[in-house]
């Protein structure tokens, strides 16, 4: 691309939404639910050729751009990222950036900048699941529904219930960059297919006492190995995860049946009534039943 043919914005068929800055200021920094991640613009450009920015200091917003269709290339901070269809990467403030549409098969892009006090831990909460500033979501016509759930109220004007309503909408939208069922990074992917694989394997089987080592040779790999794998992917250690899902499947019995506590122990592959009910009271703060007897009331109480 020659410097004469980029481009910075103005493309046919294109919508964007600039919210003033007064607003932002009055309406939106300030206010004690949206304060903490609110949108400042937001828009689509399709088959945007030419489309070209850079800013060698950043921006003082975050950036979120996903491609549909077409082809582009982004650099943040040196690093370099070819977006194809289903791609998206992000640009975190105040860090420098270039990217531009390929100028033969121009991508087709949606994007939004945001900021607040908990838009920073959304960005490192984003680059820290991916290992990335970029991954890649394959459901694109979720993605564009709900991109078009926040915009169009918008579009609309800027009403405090607009604003409201989108802005709230903004936490789930970026949760389904991280959480979505299937939206596995190309990185990680079988990293995330071993976790998934290890866990469907753990709630077929919540009624046995599996070991560590079971669970490590059912996705094929050493019992350290996976353990570290497992940790960095949960928080947790995989026997940590088992026990949770044994409390979890026993929280139901105390409160759908009449089972003892040593029956349920069993149900949850502990023949240790003792055992069972120190992992519960580790797990509930509250002794097996405590929990029936609370939980019971409160049911009670509210029929």
């Amino acid at each position: 691309m020659v410097k004469g043919q980029r481009k910075k914005d103005g493309f046919q068929g294109q919508k964007a939404v600039i919210i003033p800055r007064s607003v932002l200021n009055n309406k939106c920094s300030t206010h004690p639910l949206i304060g903490k991640l609110y949108i400042t613009d937001m828009g689509y450009y399709p088959k945007a050729r030419y489309h070209y920015r850079e800013r060698l200091h950043g921006t003082d917003q975050h950036i979120l751009i996903y491609c549909h269709e077409g082809e582009g290339r982004v650099i943040i901070d040196k690093q370099e990222y070819k977006i194809s269809p289903g791609d998206f990467y992000l640009i975190p403030a105040l860090t420098r950036h270039t990217y531009a549409a390929n100028a033969n098969n121009p991508w087709t892009i949606f994007w939004i900048h945001f900021k607040g006090e908990s838009a920073g831990d959304w960005v490192k909460q984003i680059h820290q699941y991916l290992n990335s500033y970029s991954g890649f979501i394959p459901d694109s016509e979720k993605t564009i529904r709900l991109f078009n759930e926040i915009y169009t109220p918008l579009e609309r004007g800027y009403s405090m219930e607009h604003l409201m309503y989108s802005n709230m909408y903004l936490w789930h939208y970026l949760s389904t960059f991280i959480y979505q069922e299937k939206n596995k990074s190309r990185m990680n992917n079988t990293e995330t297919d071993t976790i998934d694989s290890a866990i469907d394997y753990m709630q077929k089987n919540v009624d046995q006492n599996l070991t560590l080592e079971k669970i490590a040779q059912h996705v094929r790999f050493s019992p350290s190995h996976f353990s570290l794998l497992f940790r960095k992917k949960t928080g947790f250690s995989p026997i940590e995860y088992y026990n949770h899902l044994k409390m979890q499947q026993a929280c139901q019995y105390l409160l759908f049946t009449k089972q003892r506590i040593k029956e349920i122990a069993l149900e949850v592959g502990m023949s240790d009534q003792h055992y069972f009910s120190r992992i519960f009271k580790k797990t509930m703060g509250v002794s097996p039943q405590e929990y029936r007897n609370k939980r019971s009331s409160e049911v009670m109480l509210s029929v």
